[in-house]
């Protein structure tokens, strides 16, 4: 068995930073909603999900990361999602970008939470 997703996690004073690689798909999201519900709890409640490096999402993926999004806004925090052509397209494909928040760079979604 293979694990097909992989990420660092770095937790700033405000925001927590991800960084994911692999696939995002019906194999990892278990796992990855496992994981990111605990993140919410412990905080910051702000989240950057770098998703730049990501191979492959399907729709088990999105649905994990509107997931991840309606928690954090539960929360009173932000979710912004860093990706690439191929996890746009995906999002766009679904109507989900604007709800999202897909940036084009980590140092975009920073300077965001500057601005907040």
């Amino acid at each position: 068995m293979t694990v097909s997703l992989r990420g660092t996690r770095d937790v700033k004073d405000d925001y927590q930073l991800f960084r994911l690689t692999g696939l995002l798909d019906a194999f990892s999201e278990p796992k990855f909603r496992s994981v990111f519900t605990q993140c919410v709890e412990e905080g910051p409640k702000h989240f950057i999900l770098d998703l730049s490096k990501i191979d492959f999402i399907d729709s088990s993926g999105l649905g994990a990361l509107v997931q991840l999004a309606k928690k954090v806004q539960t929360a009173g925090g932000t979710l912004q999602i860093v990706t690439n052509p191929r996890v746009t397209q995906t999002v766009k494909l679904v109507r989900l970008e604007q709800f999202l928040a897909l940036q084009g760079s980590v140092e975009t979604a920073i300077e965001n939470l500057k601005s907040k």
